[in-house]
């Protein structure tokens, strides 16, 4: 579908949406990479009800994404076709549902989640601190870090499909597994109800703050990065892998892989999302030879390699 079609539909089928909805929005800022071109759409929803009229009124040949806080996803050169969504506002809220349950929206980011649960004098949630992500992406891959992951910690999830039906699951219909949930593609995430139990705030800062500690010595922290780009293989670490292969520092452009971490690429500055990608596709083939194992991107890639060539009238 051209861009001139999507603008038509919009105008004409989502005139009650209440969000704020951005033709031709820049992405780079949103990624921690930095880099990428536009949506043809950028859409923040007001609330619940303004996600799923968009979704019910949204032709299903119009492509639909989600971002996050942008830290494990890379934009390509190109931009990405049809309608972003962005979950901001509305579901950035976070309640105590009753004295060991939290509701938490997913545009909320994991670490603010952990602060809450300090602040409220409940334990189990330490280890978000240490995941630069947000709830929806924690759901949707079964973030982890410090030994902890979404699926021990939540109850229940809620998500909305692509037709605008509402789900509610439990975390054993999630059948969630190391970074991945057996969810269909087109499921969008709002919120999750998270158990925690009562715990001393001294003892949970501590533990905070021995995370953080932990994560700044481990990896490379201040740099543009979209967080650990491989998955673990089973029975292997990524990174150890990458190193064996000789890709600890390799470069392609102004991308590169972390001498500090060597499952991290880092933009130096003026990398493209090409750079990045294609040197990630190199260090993949570097350890298939070197050790016959295939590495799974951990980082989700999405877009176009090259600009539409589409008229944007």
């Amino acid at each position: 579908m051209t861009l001139k079609k999507i603008q038509h539909t919009t105008s004409n089928s989502w005139q009650n949406v209440r969000g704020k909805l951005t033709p031709m929005a820049a992405l780079d800022k949103l990624t921690w990479f930095g880099v990428g071109g536009a949506s043809d759409w950028l859409f923040e929803p007001a609330d619940l009800n303004d996600l799923i009229s968009l979704l019910q009124n949204c032709p299903h040949d119009i492509p639909v994404n989600i971002i996050g806080a942008g830290s494990n996803t890379l934009i390509r050169d190109g931009g990405v076709a049809g309608i972003m969504i962005k979950l901001t506002g509305f579901f950035q809220e976070i309640h105590i549902e009753h004295p060991n349950k939290i509701i938490a929206g997913a545009g909320v980011s994991d670490a603010e989640l952990a602060r809450f649960a300090a602040k409220n004098d409940l334990t189990g949630l330490e280890f978000l601190i240490g995941i630069p992500g947000t709830i929806g992406g924690g759901l949707k891959m079964n973030a982890g870090a410090n030994g902890g992951e979404f699926k021990q910690i939540i109850t229940h999830a809620f998500a909305v499909d692509r037709n605008g039906n509402q789900h509610k699951v439990s975390v054993d219909d999630l059948k969630m597994d190391y970074r991945h949930t057996q969810t269909p593609d087109d499921w969008i995430f709002t919120h999750a109800e998270f158990k925690t139990s009562p715990g001393e705030k001294q003892i949970i800062r501590q533990k905070m703050k021995q995370n953080l500690a932990h994560r700044a010595d481990a990896q490379p922290i201040g740099k543009r990065t979209g967080g650990s780009t491989f998955a673990n293989p089973k029975n292997h670490k990524a990174w150890q892998l990458i190193d064996a292969a000789g890709c600890r520092g390799l470069k392609l452009g102004d991308a590169q892989i972390s001498e500090k971490h060597c499952n991290f690429l880092i933009n130096n500055g003026a990398a493209t999302a090409s750079d990045i990608e294609n040197l990630g596709l190199q260090i993949c083939e570097r350890v298939k030879q070197n050790s016959g194992i295939e590495l799974r991107w951990e980082i989700k890639r999405i877009g176009r390699t090259k600009p539409s060539e589409e008229p944007l009238e």
